[in-house]
């Protein structure tokens, strides 16, 4: 029987998600499935062996005990969207299967593990809020962390869509930063466990490489999936 690699819906892009595996990446171990709020497919989340937590529309501010308005909030949020994921992401930690967040999903991996996340981020969104297409810039990684050991390289180029982002003043205990954006503004560009012991691969990146230019070829890309990947086959 296949593995699973469960995909939350977001409501903007999912097939760029869909698409970013290629038939020759899942081979004949791997399958994709369609985890979806508006299906309420809990069931589902059962039959994977890995998570991708997608991007999309903000996560709802009683989540974190953000500010109810704020500049370029969405005309409406989707928490039943926000409650299926967090199912999601406690089912892969209650089992230990591996996790990767893009974006929001980097956003809410921090909320869901008790940090919080900026509502906006101001002026740091001449850098990093989309217009017509995304923004780019570079990324620096740490050299110890997990990211650095996947990449093998202590900075890249990212691709860039946010509004909202997370800094070390409302990081989770539980996680660390492994890369910043090389700019004024030190935007958290990943995260991943503080302490890995018992934990299977988690790793959440604020860019998003599914849809990156080059992305066959740029290593923030490419490396991610292929060490995604090899984790759900474990």
């Amino acid at each position: 029987m296949k593995k699973k690699i469960g995909i939350s819906y977001t409501e903007t892009n999912f097939q760029n998600y869909w698409n970013w595996f290629t038939a020759a990446d899942l081979g004949d171990d791997l399958e994709l499935i369609e985890l979806s709020f508006e299906k309420n497919n809990v069931k589902d989340i059962e039959l994977c062996a890995g998570f991708l937590l997608t991007g999309g529309i903000d996560v709802a501010p009683c989540y974190y005990g953000g500010a109810p308005d704020y500049p370029g909030q969405p005309d409406f949020f989707l928490p039943q969207r926000d409650e299926f994921e967090k199912l999601i992401y406690e089912y892969s930690q209650a089992f230990k299967i591996p996790v990767l967040g893009i974006c929001r999903g980097m956003q809410y991996i921090n909320i869901l593990e008790g940090g919080k996340v900026l509502e906006d981020i101001g002026s740091a969104n001449l850098i990093h809020k989309k217009v017509a297409e995304d923004k780019t810039h570079q990324v620096n990684i740490g050299h110890n962390s997990m990211l650095y050991a996947i990449i093998g390289a202590k900075n890249g180029i990212v691709n860039s869509a946010h509004h909202q982002g997370v800094t070390e003043y409302i990081l989770s205990n539980n996680l660390i930063a492994n890369s910043y954006a090389d700019s004024p503004d030190q935007l958290i560009e990943g995260l991943e466990f503080k302490d890995k012991t018992n934990k299977s691969f988690m790793l959440a990146v604020q860019w998003h490489p599914e849809r990156m230019k080059e992305k066959e070829v740029n290593p923030l890309s490419q490396k991610l999936k292929e060490q995604f990947i090899d984790e759900v086959k474990k």
